[in-house]
């Protein structure tokens, strides 16, 4: 993660995440699906999620990679589909910059393309999302993170000498 990219962070609680995505559904229900496609890896668990509520049965996937820090330009589409995306739903956790999204509409013309989350750069490019967050926001997604022991306050306190006694 770019530390000077981000000012703000977002944390997604998985309770968060599949309330989010019910919300979206309740505005996909009207839709006639001939499948999902999900955009690997982030759009894999709201993609699940979407089939269930919506009970669709077919999924497909598109995988494209990235290029970070070294070839921030460099997109590499490992996995991509034999049509247009007519009648298709396609479905990632988030649409940042735009560059993936670029990637994906482009195999995709005409999927409705659908995002969780949405930031300014990258939100024109999606049909559908359901939150916005701020361009400079850092969303950690449940998948990303763990569970860990967190000490008791007192304890905490005692570590830190300031506990009376």
């Amino acid at each position: 993660m770019s530390t000077h990219r981000y000012h703000q962070h977002f944390t997604v609680s998985w309770d968060q995440l599949q309330r989010d995505v019910r919300e979206l559904c309740h505005r996909l229900m009207e839709r006639d699906l001939k499948g999902i496609i999900a955009v690997t890896r982030g759009g894999l668990i709201p993609a699940a999620l979407i089939a269930r509520e919506l009970n669709v049965r077919v999924i497909d996937t598109v995988c494209v990679k990235s290029y970070d820090h070294m070839d921030q330009d460099r997109l590499e589409v490992l996995k991509g589909v034999d049509h247009d995306g007519d009648g298709w739903l396609l479905v990632d956790d988030l649409v940042d910059t735009g560059k993936t999204a670029r990637a994906v509409r482009e195999m995709l013309p005409k999927a409705h393309f659908v995002t969780i989350y949405a930031k300014p750069e990258g939100r024109p490019l999606v049909d559908q999302y359901l939150t916005e967050v701020a361009q400079d926001c850092w969303i950690q997604f449940p998948w990303d993170m763990g569970v860990a022991y967190v000490e008791p306050l007192i304890d905490q306190n005692r570590l830190d000498g300031s506990a009376s006694g």
